[in-house]
């Protein structure tokens, strides 16, 4: 399995605009349980540094683009996030990182499982020493 799962999400639309539906099971490869967005992140800030235990996620940038990082403790890989009809699927225990919002960013993201802090994984030597074992 690629460390990069990119997705392209169908656009639909007629003369009034366009609509991309991120619908679990077809779109989405899990059951949704949490939606958040990301927004207002200011010039030189990164976010994420973490990894999950269990939780799913995928990221799409609805309005802007990020660079995000992935890593699964053997391999890295960067892609940008650019468009409203791309999405990357976050799997369990890969650590990610967003860098180099645009101004206009708005990361959207939808989980699989409400928030839980113990699935968290935030100190990234205790995430290799757990992906290694």
């Amino acid at each position: 399995m690629s460390l990069i799962n990119l997705l392209e999400f169908p656009m639909l639309g007629d003369d009034r605009g366009s609509l991309v539906a991120l619908e679990s099971g077809r779109a989405v490869p899990f059951d949704i349980k949490r939606v958040y967005y990301i927004f207002g992140t200011m010039e030189g800030v990164s976010r994420g540094f973490h990894a999950h235990k269990e939780l799913q996620q995928v990221a799409v940038c609805v309005s802007g683009q990020c660079r995000m990082l992935l890593d699964n403790g053997t391999e890295k890989a960067e892609l940008w996030l650019d468009a409203p009809t791309k999405g990357v699927a976050i799997e369990p225990m890969v650590w990610h990182e967003m860098h180099d919002f645009s101004s206009d960013c708005v990361l959207l993201v939808v989980a699989s499982e409400h928030y839980d802090e113990s699935d968290y994984i935030r100190n990234y030597e205790d995430f290799i020493e757990q992906v290694s074992s």
